[in-house]
This record gives structure tokens, C-alpha cells and sequence, in this order.
């Protein structure tokens, strides 16, 4: 399992990258692509979409089952991966290289509140 120190994680297996400009990126971790096995779809939300902290916005399915991706702060969806939409199983070879969607944080200190590399290594008894 990797578990890249520079991200935030969520309770619910999302990855968060801070970028330079203040948004934010978002995956699922490799721990949750482990889980879930071999990633056969992704619906990923629609740019413009205002969302709140921990709604449901994407899915992702596997052979084994179909899980909700939540938002991990409340904001805008700038952007979404249509690379990984069109191959899902990208998220199966790099979790992190394959992200999801972007956002526009409504408050950028919100992400402080997320888990570091750490604490989310522990809280999946890695």
C-alpha cells in the first residue's frame, strides 16, 4: 500500500492534493482501490456542481461492488479526470495518478481538518 505523506486522506478513502493555486485534487487511495478490485466505471460529477462537505458526488464501480465518492470540504467542481472515465482501470494501476475531480474549496483552511498520511495509514491498520 503507498501512502504519499504530501496528501490529505477522508475517513471514506479519498486522497486530497492541495495545489499551488488553492484547489484541490481528489482520488481514492490505493487502499480503496485494493478493496474495491478491478474498477469497471466511474461517474464522475458535473463541472459547476456545488457540493457540500461529505456528499456523495461520484461513483465508482468494481466487479465486486459500487461505492459513493464523497466530497471531502465544500466547493465547486472545477474540473473532472474524462481520461479515467474513459479507462477506469487506470485508478486500479496508479490510485494517485488517476484522480477524479477537482475542486474549489469554499474555505481553504478546511482542509486542515482532513487526516494526514499517518493517521490514515492507522486508521486502515496499515
Amino acid at each position: 500500500m503507498n501512502f504519499p505523506a504530501d496528501l490529505k486522506y477522508t475517513e471514506s478513502h479519498e486522497w486530497v492534493r492541495v495545489e499551488a493555486d488553492g484547489t484541490l485534487t481528489i482520488g481514492i487511495t490505493d487502499h480503496a482501490q485494493d478493496a474495491l478490485g478491478d474498477i469497471v466505471f466511474l461517474e464522475l460529477p458535473e463541472v459547476g456542481k456545488s457540493v457540500g462537505a461529505g456528499d456523495a458526488l461520484a461513483v465508482v464501480e468494481s466487479v465486486k461492488a459500487a461505492s459513493d465518492i464523497y466530497a471531502p470540504v465544500a466547493g465547486e467542481v472545477i474540473a473532472v479526470n474524462e481520461a479515467a472515465t474513459a479507462a477506469p482501470e487506470s485508478v486500479n494501476a496508479d490510485a494517485f495518478d488517476a484522480w477524479l475531480f477537482k475542486l474549489k474549496p469554499a474555505n481553504g483552511d478546511d482542509v486542515n481538518g482532513l487526516m494526514s498520511a499517518d493517521a490514515y495509514k492507522a486508521s486502515v491498520g496499515a
